[in-house]
C-alpha cells in the first residue's frame, strides 16, 4: 500500500539572503519575526566582530576581584602593610626602599578592590596603612614616646613613598569613578524614538 506524498515534504525552503544592518523587513516578514503590528519596521542588527583582547588584560581578569567596603579596604591595607613591614624587618633589616616598593602595589590593590560606593575611602586609608606598616622598621627605642618619635621621623623621611602610593590610589579611584559615571550616563540615555509606518 503506497502512501500519498504530501506537498509539505516536497516543499523546499528558499535560502534568504543575509540582510545588512538596519535594513527594514517587509510587513510579511515582520509578522514572521514576531512583531505585533503590521507596517512596523523591523531591523536586524548585525553582530559586531569580537575584538582581540590583549594578554595583559586576560591576565588581570584572572586575578581575584573582591569588593571591599571602606573599612575592609582600610583593614586590608593596614594588615598587609604591617605584615610586609615585619617581613622587611626580618629579611632586609628594615630597608625603607623595599618597604616603599611593596607599598605601591598594596596601594593599587586597595584602590582596585574597594567597592564603587566607597571609592573615596581608598586614598584616605592608604596613608594610614603606610603609617601602621612602618612601625616595625622605624627602629624606635625608649618606650612609647621613643617609638612614636621614630614613626613620625620615618614618615617624614620616607614621605616620597607615601605620596607615591597615595597618588596611585587616587588616580585609580578617579579612573574608576569616571568609568562608573559614564556607565550611568549610558544607561540613563533614552533609546531612539520608535518610527511609525
Amino acid at each position: 500500500m503506497e502512501q500519498p506524498r504530501t506537498s509539505q515534504s516536497q516543499r523546499r525552503q528558499r535560502p534568504q539572503p543575509p540582510l545588512s544592518p538596519q535594513v527594514p523587513l517587509s510587513p510579511q516578514s515582520a509578522l514572521v519575526e514576531g512583531t505585533l503590528a503590521e507596517g512596523t519596521p523591523v531591523y536586524r542588527v548585525a553582530a559586531r566582530p569580537a575584538r582581540a583582547v590583549p594578554p595583559v588584560v586576560l591576565a588581570l581578569r584572572r586575578l581575584p576581584n573582591p569588593r571591599l567596603t571602606g573599612l575592609g579596604g582600610g583593614l586590608f591595607g593596614a594588615a598587609t602593610m604591617f605584615a610586609l613591614g615585619c617581613l622587611d624587618w626580618l629579611l632586609f633589616d628594615g630597608s625603607p626602599v623595599v618597604y616603599g616598593l611593596l607599598f605601591l602595589p598594596v596601594s593599587a590593590l586597595t584602590a582596585l578592590w574597594v567597592r564603587g560606593a566607597d571609592l573615596v575611602t581608598a586614598p584616605i586609608s592608604v596613608p594610614i596603612a603606610f603609617a601602621v606598616g612602618i612601625v616595625p622598621i622605624s627602629g624606635g627605642t625608649g618606650g612609647f614616646g621613643g617609638q612614636t618619635m621614630a614613626v613620625i621621623t620615618a614618615l617624614a623621611v620616607h614621605a616620597g613613598w607615601l605620596y607615591g602610593g597615595t597618588l596611585i590610589a587616587g588616580l585609580i579611584t578617579c579612573v574608576r569613578k569616571i568609568r562608573m559615571m559614564t556607565r550611568r550616563q549610558r544607561r540613563a540615555r533614552p533609546g531612539p524614538p520608535a518610527r511609525r509606518g
